[in-house]
């Protein structure tokens, strides 16, 4: 199938994807190339080039755009931006405000990382990182001695009501109550509670 000039340049116009891989455009006054579907500034025409293969445009001396990567296969900008979320949830849960700034500096808003992460987990940030602060509690009430109180601070619930509303939901039992389980296990060799 060959492309028209006119039909590339609708094509990067509109940044459609059904023309990846088709065919690359490098823009001479950045000195980077992109596919027709990279979301980047629409470049002035006269500084369009257009090149049926990758390695025309490596030979014209321009480099891969780092927005839309056309030098990889597959580059899903999308799934990327979830797996440093989902990095970052795992990493900062049980810190805040360090967890708010890392999610800040993904430089998305919050609405659509709420959309991106649904279509991707079938769940909220907000379920998913309260997911992983109560299986760390309840981790942590098997494995120490600290209190309810200092254990729901430490995985990052900001109240001790909301704590055990959500472990309760989760768990199925309050974490008094789990822990008291988790101790008449360990000492029922006689099938007793103490």
């Amino acid at each position: 199938m060959t492309l028209t000039s006119d039909e590339k340049w609708n094509a990067v116009v509109q940044c459609d994807s059904s023309y990846d891989r088709l065919f690359f455009y490098g823009v001479k006054t950045t000195g980077i190339f992109c596919r027709p579907s990279c979301k980047s500034k629409e470049p002035r025409r006269n500084n369009v080039q257009f090149f049926d293969a990758i390695e025309q445009a490596y030979a014209y001396g321009l480099r891969p755009c780092k927005r839309c990567r056309p030098d990889l296969t597959d580059f899903n900008p999308s799934l990327d931006l979830i797996e440093r979320a989902k990095y970052t949830f795992d990493t900062y849960y049980d810190d805040r405000y360090k967890l708010a700034a890392e999610i800040k500096g993904l430089g998305i808003s919050h609405n659509y990382l709420i959309h991106l992460f649904r279509k991707q987990f079938n769940i909220t940030p907000v379920e998913y990182t309260n997911r992983l602060r109560v299986e760390k509690a309840a981790q942590m009430i098997k494995d120490s001695d600290a209190t309810i109180l200092s254990i729901a601070l430490m995985c990052g619930f900001g109240s001790l009501s909301t704590f055990y509303e959500l472990f309760k939901k989760q768990i199925g039992f309050t974490p008094k109550e789990y822990r008291k389980q988790g101790i008449c296990v360990m000492i029922s060799n006689d099938n007793k509670c103490q």
